[in-house]
């Protein structure tokens, strides 16, 4: 396991705030959504639960996302990730077991795995590097 995998894992598990997740169509229509901390998966691989909604269908013509997380109590604490969708996965086991809550919704759900190509903070620039 990678330093920045240990990071970025031990962060969201220990992180409390609020999470954006943003996305765009093909024609680049923006959406904006409130989204859970991700799942830290692999080496520069997070993943998110989905409804199929608007998020969703974005990723579907457009994989490019960015995601926000600002710690609670704060404003200017936190991070933002620069992300590519790689694939999904729709209600399997292994999204059944990464569930944080449980909202009745059994069915209809997508795991979506994204390579994570850019690590920011929330004020500023300077990239955190992969260590």
């Amino acid at each position: 396991m990678g330093g920045f995998q240990m990071e970025l894992k031990e962060y969201f598990e220990n992180a409390q705030g609020l999470g954006v997740l943003a996305t765009s169509d093909a024609d680049g229509k923006v959406d904006v959504a409130v989204y859970s901390r991700p799942h830290v998966m692999a080496e520069d691989t997070v993943a998110f639960i989905m409804h199929d909604r608007l998020s969703h269908h974005n990723l579907e013509s457009n994989p490019h996302a960015a995601y926000m997380f600002v710690e609670e109590g704060s404003k200017s604490k936190g991070t933002r990730l620069f992300l590519t969708k790689t694939k999904e996965e729709k209600d399997t086991e292994l999204l059944k077991s990464l569930r944080r809550r449980d909202y009745g919704d059994k069915e209809g759900l997508y795991l979506v795995y994204f390579q994570v190509d850019k690590v920011l903070p929330i004020l500023g620039s300077q990239e955190q590097k992969n260590s």
